[in-house]
């Protein structure tokens, strides 16, 4: 039943007459009593009493016009959810992405886009970035920052940022003084990674083994700084994006910028090609769009 025919009875219910009814909806009369009666007809009831002088509700009519009034109040109320929706009065995105990157980029953007959408609740997963694009596949997460490359046929991709992975050591390492390191010459150094299902697990361990070997891989974490605090206890060597290298450096701990070859650290947003992405799923992505381009104005 359509909600134009709803308030035409309402109308008429309120009005107890056809003509002023049609004179306040602004139709004809013929076409108003026409619409009621094929109400009627669809419902299997007599609704007004029309023996009377003045238009009466039988019991059936009575009892439809509390349902009626609920069902417009309904519709009221969806539109102007919808609209909300629209206008990002309010909203919920999921969107994850693997510590290191949260450490190194997102603090800043997300308080930013917390003061211009204060309704919009932005749920966050800290995961490696296999299980991120995993959780994106399976509609569990609506975008992710992840390091390319991904299957381009699965997944749209923002470029955010290009960087090479920095080697962390202990300050008392032979290599600490460097600025160049040769991949080659960590061949015989305990590593500590990222766990698998991390990328930057495999972008490790796959550079070492272009280089000849297989890294000898001693602990692995989630977490950057732990990472960070057993390369200070003289553990192991280690790989990070320089943004979260440059946090660690203490008495105890260097970092070399530079490795042969680099190790490369391309970042990325991603949500799915299959999905729909929602109004405030795309006000977060264009927010991170705006606030890298600032970001890159500021450098140049």
């Amino acid at each position: 039943m359509d909600l134009p025919y709803l308030r035409y009875f309402i109308e008429v219910a309120e009005q107890g007459s056809f003509s002023r009814s049609a004179e306040s909806l602004h139709i004809s009369q013929p076409a108003l009593s026409k619409a009621i009666k094929n109400m009627e007809e669809e419902l299997g009831v007599v609704l007004f009493n029309r023996s009377t002088r003045h238009l009466q509700l039988t019991d059936d009519g009575d009892v439809f016009l509390r349902y009626a009034r609920a069902m417009l109040a309904m519709s009221r109320d969806l539109q102007s959810s919808l609209n909300e929706g629209k206008q990002l009065k309010r909203g919920n995105i999921s969107f994850g992405l693997p510590p290191v990157i949260g450490a190194s980029l997102f603090p800043a953007i997300i308080a930013d886009f917390r003061r211009t959408y204060p309704r919009v609740r932005l749920q966050l997963l800290e995961e490696g970035g296999k299980v991120v694009e995993q959780q994106i596949r399976e509609a569990k997460l609506d975008l992710g920052a992840v390091v390319l490359p991904v299957d381009e046929a699965l997944f749209d991709a923002f470029p955010l940022a290009k960087e090479r992975l920095s080697l962390i050591v202990h300050a008392d390492h032979p290599l600490a003084r460097e600025r160049l390191v040769r991949l080659s010459q960590l061949r015989e150094e305990p590593f500590i990674l990222f766990k698998e299902g991390f990328s930057l697990y495999d972008r490790v361990r796959d550079a070492c083994i272009r280089e000849g070997f297989e890294p000898d891989i001693v602990f692995e974490s989630s977490q950057w700084d732990f990472i960070g605090e057993m390369v200070g206890a003289g553990l192991g060597v280690a790989f990070l994006p320089p943004t979260v290298a440059k946090k660690l450096v203490t008495e105890n701990v260097s970092v070399i910028a530079e490795t042969d070859p680099p190790i490369a650290w391309d970042l990325a947003i991603i949500w799915s090609r299959q999905h729909y992405l929602s109004h405030a799923s795309r006000a977060w992505l264009q927010h991170i769009r705006e606030w890298n381009e600032k970001t890159e104005r500021r450098k140049s």
